[in-house]
């Protein structure tokens, strides 16, 4: 195989694939270019299948420390464990790709992005996902398809095609969409917050700097509407269409020749089918109307044992694995017939129906913010706990030379117990962080910009039938407003599902487990009463019609405002927990900072130990941030701060050198004692200088606060050196 070299220059990317040139060994493999950056794609197969029905698809996306020119931090020396920028990469990559493989594909595959040279303005996930998609096409696995990813973005009223990462700073818009052809697969989006300048403006007094003017600002969430979403969505998939032609038109003169792999037949007994239809109806829709995944599961058992049983006692052979295969494709085909063709759904809604909802704020005593949220037969206790800046994530990416902080973090947990199972508890998947940062990317637009510290979000889902993630979104935006966190408005989530069949199409609203899974669309809308600020949208069909999606848009519309309604009239009832700190905000004059500092910190340390706060300051604008959980201990540390800052300005005096003064022992160290002049400042008395004889011992001969005459040696601006009467006696 001869080393092939292409150029593509399409959405406003430019890349470069070179393949039969790295990992010739793997079924597929490219070295991939943009700018700076070079990753290495490959893709490498198992061609011994899995008994089970699922496509083992694993995808690992790494970024290496050396491809930024680093070395790792930390004690250990060599990449670990993969970062969520990583994990949330190789989902977006999963996701992307596991519809194109064709049906009874079984084989275990794995597919590796190797991040070797990175490039501060190169977006890593589109150049990954076009990476693994090209790699995967050339392969020899059959796959017909390629992908092509396009983010959006939106500066200023102006729309923008595959921004670089210094204009997604900027962007109040974040929409990555993900598709082959004309069809749509994957759409991930989310809004970032802005401070918008009015051009009112009023007079600010402050007795120590005089008259300022003070512009006023408000924050927008920048919500999107129905109509900007399907409009930035049709711009996307154009784009799409026209990148994917010219990937297919590229690359199939260098696809591999086949592996000649036997697809799994699904394993469907139509006789088997048809006497279940005849004589087990019933028995399946009672099963269906059990709502809980594990309560469902356990009634098909049920339903399969008598089936079994009825066969055996006819003679007639029944093989487990063949009754469990058909029973699921007869359970499914009745869980679609009857929401296409009777509009009913198994726990008897309507389709724009959203189930009962209960909500129950700050049940947690000792916590700052709880909200215990349950929807139907799906439960989240989300909690909050406020910090300060220290205690913020630090993490890094590969496209930054300094490290970032995470000042609000969600965390989301799914026990095995949530949904029945007896599973051990570990480490969180890439699904749990795969909510989480959707309810992270939900909830962050409506929190003020201006808040001074560190939020930590964390959804414990005890129950779930469907619909976790948008509970974590209702529930952590209540408990932010348990815990007193400012919020522009409230935020709600709601799961759409969808069933069609040919041009015929249903669309459901806040779906369970079971529309989930034998529906065709799983779509995640979360947003304010004005718009949308997070979305997830995953297809199983081959595309979707932006008259469908729009319709799917206007019902989670009037879902989301339901549950609103609901959540305000909870929030009206919140009432403060015990446990949440006091925080106090004030401003001194920039010039007093230094006075609240103190000598090498001196003087805040001693008001932190005293009063049990913490503080935050802020030199350029004299800002002081007081925090603690004695509020009575915050106040008093407020006063305490405005009296020295509210101190008039000492002003050192010109000593006599050779003149004796009385002075007070501030503090005694190791190299002599630091004495409090006349005029408040501090002047150090060396230890030589104390006696002529060797001083070994300064505790022995004086006490923090006694007087003490000294005699001014020199003085050079601020420093002043000392000397004792018997020194120079």
């Amino acid at each position: 195989m001869n080393e092939q070299s292409v150029e593509i220059h399409i959405n406003n990317l430019e890349e470069k694939y070179e393949f039969n040139k790295i990992a010739k060994q793997a079924s597929g493999a490219v070295m991939y270019r943009q700018g700076k950056a070079v990753l290495i794609a490959a893709v490498a197969i198992d061609e011994k299948p899995v008994e089970e029905d699922f496509l083992p698809l694993t995808v690992q996306y790494m970024e290496k420390s050396y491809a930024a020119a680093k070395i790792p931090g930390g004690f250990i020396k060599r990449e670990t464990k993969p970062g969520d920028f990583e994990t949330l990469t190789s989902r977006i990559i999963d996701r992307s790709l596991r519809p194109l493989f064709p049906k009874g594909f079984h084989f275990p595959l794995t597919i590796t992005v190797m991040v070797v040279s990175s490039d501060s303005e190169v977006d890593m996930q589109i150049a990954a996902l076009h990476a693994a998609s090209a790699a995967l096409y050339v392969s020899d696995i059959p796959v017909t398809q390629s992908i092509a990813a396009v983010r959006v973005g939106k500066i200023e009223d102006k729309v923008l095609i595959n921004p670089t990462l210094s204009q997604q700073d900027e962007s109040v818009l974040d929409l990555l969409v993900v598709g082959s052809g004309k069809d749509i697969i994957m759409i991930e989006m989310r809004t970032m917050a802005s401070e918008i300048i009015d051009d009112v403006e009023v007079d600010m007094i402050d007795p120590m700097m005089g008259a300022a003017p003070l512009i006023l600002e408000h924050q927008e969430c920048n919500e999107l509407d129905e109509e900007a979403l399907i409009t930035a969505i049709a711009l996307a998939g154009k784009a799409i269409d026209k990148a994917t032609q010219t990937y297919t038109e590229t690359f199939t003169p260098l696809v591999r020749e086949p592996l000649l792999l036997e697809l799994a037949q699904e394993k469907v007994d139509e006789v088997l089918y048809a006497y279940m239809e005849s004589n087990y109806a019933d028995d399946v829709k009672n099963a269906i109307a059990h709502m809980a995944k594990s309560e469902r599961a356990t009634e098909l058992k049920k339903v399969r044992s008598k089936i079994m049983e009825a066969l055996e006692s006819e003679g007639k052979e029944a093989e487990k694995e063949i009754v469990s295969k058909t029973l699921e494709q007869y359970k499914r085909t009745v869980v679609r017939t009857m929401i296409l063709e009777k509009n009913i759904r198994a726990d008897g809604r309507a389709l724009d129906e959203v189930r009962p909802i209960s909500i129950e704020t700050n049940l947690l005593p000792s916590v700052h913010g709880s909200c215990l949220f349950t929807r139907g037969q799906t439960q989240a206790l989300v909690t909050v706990t406020l910090g300060d800046k220290k205690d913020a994530q630090m993490y890094e990416l590969i496209t930054d030379k300094t490290s970032r902080s995470e000042n609000f973090m969600v965390h989301y947990n799914f026990p095995g117990y949530s949904v029945g199972e007896a599973k051990f508890i570990g480490a969180p998947g890439r699904r749990e962080l795969g909510h989480g940062n959707l309810a992270k990317r939900a909830l962050e637009p409506a929190i003020a910009l201006n808040y001074d510290g560190t939020i930590r979000l964390v959804s414990e889902i005890l129950e779930s039938n469907g619909s976790s993630s948008m509970a974590t979104i209702c529930g952590g935006c209540l408990a932010l407003r348990s815990a007193d966190v400012d919020m522009v408005d409230l935020v709600a989530g709601i799961a759409m599902g969808m069933v069609s069949e040919g041009d015929k199409y249903v669309v459901l609203s806040d779906i369970m487990g079971l529309e989930d899974h034998d529906g065709d669309m799983d779509f995640k809308i979360a947003g304010t009463k004005k718009g949308i600020t997070a979305l997830q949208m995953d297809i199983k069909l081959g595309g979707i019609d932006l008259d469908v999606l729009k319709k799917a848009l206007q019902q989670a519309t009037e879902g989301k405002a339901h549950i609103l309604k609901l959540m305000e009239e909870a929030e009206s009832h919140i009432v403060e927990s015990g446990a949440l700190p006091s925080t106090e905000f004030f401003n001194v004059h920039p010039s007093k900072i230094g006075d609240i500092i103190g000598k090498a910190g001196a003087t805040i340390r001693d008001i932190i130990e005293k009063f049990e706060v913490s503080i935050d300051l802020d030199r350029d604008v004299g800002g002081v941030k007081l925090s603690g959980e004695d509020k009575e201990k915050v106040a008093a540390a407020k006063e305490h701060i405005k009296k020295i800052a509210d101190a008039p300005v000492k002003k050192q005096m010109a000593y006599e050198v050779g003149k004796s003064y009385q002075g007070k022992v501030k503090k005694i160290v190791d190299f002599g004692i630091f004495v409090e002049m006349p005029d408040g400042f501090d002047a150090l008395l060396h230890i030589s200088k104390v006696a002529k004889e060797r001083v070994n011992n300064l505790n022995e001969r004086y006490h923090e606060g006694d007087e003490i005459t000294v005699v001014v040696m020199e003085q050079k601006g601020k420093k002043v050196e000392l000397a004792t009467p018997e020194f120079l006696a």
